[in-house]
């Protein structure tokens, strides 16, 4: 199994607790329709309207089960058929169904940006990742990620009128009064924009923008591993550290939109100076910077992708410094936990995906540092979102826009 960047998920046995399902008996007739229906679900997904012949050569399934398939997924009403030329030629398109209503999730990264079109949280139907430079302005990124909901419309056969709102989510605190970024020093090229207003003005729909923690906790609360959860904590870990906080089964972003910034949470007064002014911040410890300058002198400059690769495939170097980033991550916890007594705390983002490389001595320090009441009670689990809780998030927070839009109740929850 991959996770969300193509690295095999881990074996997440060390800190997940088992969830049991129910599923089809292995190589039964209907477990391998289901393969067949999932395969054809996930092409469109990932490659847009195609005709059945396009469907076969992508999937590699022969030209009778696309048929088949296709014709069971257009009875139970989950594709649309449309009349099309092909090489000139007659033919019928086939898309996901998506009625007249879409939704955009929209989630800047330091180095990326990911997009995905939903008609709902759980209904994903189509996403695209672009690169994004080190310290881009948000000009570039903005026209960056519009460009790819453009592409992903185009792809479902829709037209931009049916994007009826956009979640977005950027890598660091916003201020829920002004819209705009709400530290000088954390992307600075987004520094004085309104965000909202300026994806508005490309897209033409109402838009919803938030930190990509919380919206990485909205995406668990409401499909992931935070469901049913009323006190628990989204942690991101990725090329900074954020923390979405739980409270009463609500995402709780403080009095000014802000609350969260884990990352910057003192853990050595004394330490490296952050790029928010501070010292000794859990980023400059276990942020991608801090860990690719202690890898440089032996394994020369590595990318956070080069140093999660090596680690899964035991590199001793990467494996210790990614240890060394647990414990430090464990120590911070310890203070959420004190403070907080949450009920769950969720791992997400790139350097989860390594695993207990990083959760074996995080709960060592946190056991060591937090009192023994408050981890009684803990449980640690890996997303169950994988690097898409944020995505997810963010089309939440779309879908609940354009509800409020429409004069409809939708409720954001861990019970939703």
């Amino acid at each position: 199994m991959q996770g969300g960047l193509g690295y095999p998920t881990p074996d997440p046995s060390a800190y997940l607790y088992p969830v049991n399902a129910t599923h089809a008996a292995p190589g039964s007739q209907a477990s391998l329709r289901e393969a067949n229906r999932l395969r054809v679900l996930e092409a469109l997904r990932e490659q847009g309207a195609m005709t059945q012949v396009e469907i076969a050569g992508s999937t590699g399934l022969s030209p009778a089960t696309v048929s088949n398939v296709v014709r069971d997924l257009d009875s139970a009403g989950a594709v649309e058929l449309a009349p099309s030329i092909r090489n000139g030629r007659r033919a019928v398109l086939v898309s996901l169904a998506t009625g007249n209503t879409l939704l955009a999730g929209i989630a800047f990264g330091d180095r990326d940006v990911r997009v995905a079109i939903a008609t709902g949280p759980r209904d994903i139907v189509g996403r695209q990742r672009m690169p994004l430079p080190a310290n881009h302005n948000a000009d570039e990124g903005i026209e960056r990620a519009t460009r790819l909901v453009y592409d992903l419309v185009e792809k479902s056969g829709k037209t931009m009128p049916d994007v009826k709102a956009v979640g977005v989510g950027v890598p660091a605190p916003v201020d829920s009064v002004t819209g705009q970024v709400g530290s000088e020093s954390i992307l600075p090229g987004w520094r004085g924009v309104d965000v909202a207003q300026e994806i508005r003005g490309h897209l033409g729909a109402p838009v919803s923008v938030d930190n990509t923690a919380n919206l990485g906790a909205l995406g668990e609360l409401r499909c992931g591993a935070l469901q049913g959860v009323q006190d628990g904590a989204y942690i991101k870990l990725s090329y900074g550290v954020g923390a979405g906080l739980v409270l009463g089964g609500e995402v709780f972003r403080g009095s000014a939109g802000t609350a969260g910034e884990i990352g910057h949470l003192t853990i050595d007064e004394h330490g490296p100076v952050c790029r928010c002014g501070n010292r000794g911040c859990l980023e400059t410890f276990i942020g991608a910077h801090a860990l690719s300058e202690a890898l440089a002198g032996s394994h020369g400059r590595l990318t956070l992708r080069d140093i999660i690769g090596k680690a899964i495939e035991g590199d001793p170097g990467c494996r210790r410094v990614l240890h060394d980033a647990g414990r430090h991550l464990g120590v911070a916890l310890a203070g959420l936990v004190n403070l907080l007594n949450p009920e769950v705390v969720v791992l997400g983002g790139q350097l989860s995906l390594v695993g207990d490389v990083i959760t074996v001595p995080m709960r060592h320090a946190l056991e060591r540092s937090a009192i023994p009441s408050a981890t009684a009670s803990l449980v640690v689990r890996a997303s169950e979102l994988h690097t898409d809780a944020d995505v997810v998030g963010a089309i939440v927070a779309a879908e609940a826009v354009h509800a409020a839009a429409e004069g409809l109740l939708v409720t954001v929850s861990s019970t939703s």
